[in-house]
């Protein structure tokens, strides 16, 4: 099969061909129709993200959609010609989905929503998988509470408004000036975060209580302030960029709660694989009901204009998501 393979960090993919896999025990062979291309992608082949446990030489892309050639043993849920999709490499020594086939641990794998096509299907499982981790694992959303959303029309932010509202919670979200009309067209409250202090908006929204749940998509100065604008004892933030050394006391001092999410730790610890399966068998749901959608890049790329789709991410002259169909 024909595959991109980095051979060393912060180089060009080769465009090489390789041994076809073959899937083993609890595996599926696929037929690789769309990869997506996300930012953590773009980190991992500059090599600026240790935490993926990548080395070189690699065959890099998270996510993907395609079609089932054909299963291994002791694989149940699947037959050849079904159109599935997931979360399913490119990290921790795994194949990735820059690849004509790959061979995924079936427990990764879900229908594929019928309403969407393999570009959009591809878009999907890394953004949702990480906003359900947040907003129903952690925080335990739920109908009436009130949601902000910091980064609203990111990858992970827009994608966490449509399951937000499918709850039928009330939402906010945050964005830049440029970004508050998509924001709006959600149905939800768009937020300048450049204009508007956060003691700001929580005393005009929430009338100085604080939001029941506040997912941070940003990290560093915006968790920081989310600790300052969650409600008093009740209130959780979730942040998927933790990372960094930030003071508990403004949380603390509102008797509020926090919660991680790290996406990939499925992947890179073998544990807990199949709710990845769960819950994008929950986005089927909500797609096939038109409750959810990704924005996905008008350009479509190939093996041989992968780099544009990489570079496009990391200047941002691609604002939405980049999709390599192969």
């Amino acid at each position: 099969m024909k595959a991109l393979v980095l051979e060393e960090f912060g180089s060009d993919f080769k465009i090489k061909n390789i041994n076809k896999p073959v899937p083993a025990d609890g595996e599926v062979l696929v037929r690789i129709k769309a990869s997506g291309v996300n930012m953590l992608d773009t980190k991992i082949k500059a090599g600026k993200a240790a935490h993926a446990q990548v080395s070189t030489p690699a065959i890099l892309g998270i996510d993907m959609a395609g079609i089932v050639e054909s299963v291994g043993k002791n694989v149940t849920g699947f037959t050849a010609g079904d159109e599935v999709y997931g979360m399913t490499g490119g990290i921790a020594g795994i194949q990735g989905s820059l690849a004509e086939y790959a061979a995924v641990d079936a427990r990764l794998l879900a229908i594929k929503p019928s309403t969407l096509s393999f570009k959009e299907a591809a878009a999907i499982p890394l953004a949702f998988i990480t906003a359900w981790e947040g907003l129903v694992d952690r925080a335990k959303i739920a109908k009436g509470m009130t949601v902000l959303i910091h980064g609203g029309a990111g990858s992970v932010g827009h994608i966490a408004i449509q399951l937000a509202k499918s709850f039928g919670t009330e939402i906010y979200a945050t964005g830049s000036a440029e970004n508050l009309e998509a924001i709006q067209a959600y149905g939800v409250t768009a937020i300048d975060y450049n204009t508007v202090l956060p003691e700001e908006y929580v005393e005009l929204y929430t009338e100085g209580k604080g939001f029941d749940v506040i997912l941070d998509t940003v990290g560093g100065a915006v968790l920081d302030n989310s600790f300052k604008a969650v409600k008093k004892y009740t209130g959780h933030v979730v942040s998927i960029l933790g990372w960094g050394a930030h003071s508990l006391a403004p949380l603390s001092f509102r008797g509020a709660t926090y919660s991680g999410v790290f996406t990939l730790m499925p992947l890179l610890t073998g544990e807990n694989i199949e709710h990845h399966a769960e819950i994008l068998t929950e986005a089927t749901k909500l797609a096939n009901a038109g409750k959810l959608k990704a924005v996905v890049n008008d350009t479509d790329y190939s093996f041989e204009t992968i780099e544009e789709a990489y570079e496009g991410l990391e200047n941002h002259s691609i604002k939405n998501r980049a999709i390599v169909l192969i």
